[in-house]
């Protein structure tokens, strides 16, 4: 099974260079990944890096917490489109989500892919702070946000996807929304596993071994 086309070659450290960038889009284009998720800073640099190739450009905002103001969200989101970004990548508000403050996290979701019209929006839950019950609302409110993904992880806490936790995701949304697998996922048996439950992308990163074992 060839998973190259599920998978967004992810570099988001604080610490990337230029030439890590550089390095990322290469490898998208060797392996022909799906696409390549950078910081907006660095969707120009992409988008130049990329011209022609096929391969789409994600971008992160109100990243990694999630809890910037919904209008900064929108406003990192409608710049990062306009820089060549195809798909936005935000964090829901989780302390919104905790406090019970449904309608403030379905707006922050709805405001931002109004903004962004009929290019992709993944929402990012952060399961590993998540307990069963929260995740199901979350999923919920996702899915009247309109949003085009459900994401595990940003890759910033302290855990990421788990086969039981996109089980429960699958079991909500049913065929509402698609699912990208990220947090943890290093080879391709690993990937190979999400996808053969429902998952339509993988987040991978530096090191990921894409090839099928022989």
């Amino acid at each position: 099974m060839d998973i190259s086309k599920y998978i967004d070659y992810t570099l988001l450290a604080p610490t990337s260079t230029e030439r890590s960038i550089i390095d990322l889009c290469h490898t998208a284009i060797k392996n022909g990944y799906y696409s390549v998720c950078v910081s907006s800073s660095y969707v120009p640099l992409a988008k130049q890096l990329l011209e022609k190739s096929g391969i789409k450009i994600c971008s992160v905002i109100g990243f990694p917490l999630g809890a910037m103001a919904t209008s900064a969200k929108v406003y990192e989101a409608k710049q990062a489109i306009n820089d060549g970004a195809d798909e936005i990548e935000m964090v829901m508000n989780l302390g919104y989500l905790k406090s019970k403050n449904y309608v403030s996290v379905l707006k922050d979701i709805s405001d931002v892919k109004l903004a962004i019209g009929n290019k992709t929006l993944k929402v990012i839950l952060e399961v590993s702070e998540l307990n069963k019950n929260e995740i199901i609302k979350a999923c919920e409110i996702i899915l009247d946000a309109n949003a085009d993904f459900i994401k595990t992880s940003s890759g910033f806490s302290k855990s990421g996807a788990t086969l039981t936790v996109v089980k429960i995701i699958k079991k909500t949304v049913k065929f509402g929304i698609k699912i990208c697998a990220s947090g943890g996922i290093s080879d391709y048996e690993t990937a190979k596993k999400y996808i053969d439950i429902g998952v339509s992308r993988i987040t991978a990163s530096s090191g990921f071994k894409i090839k099928q074992p022989v």
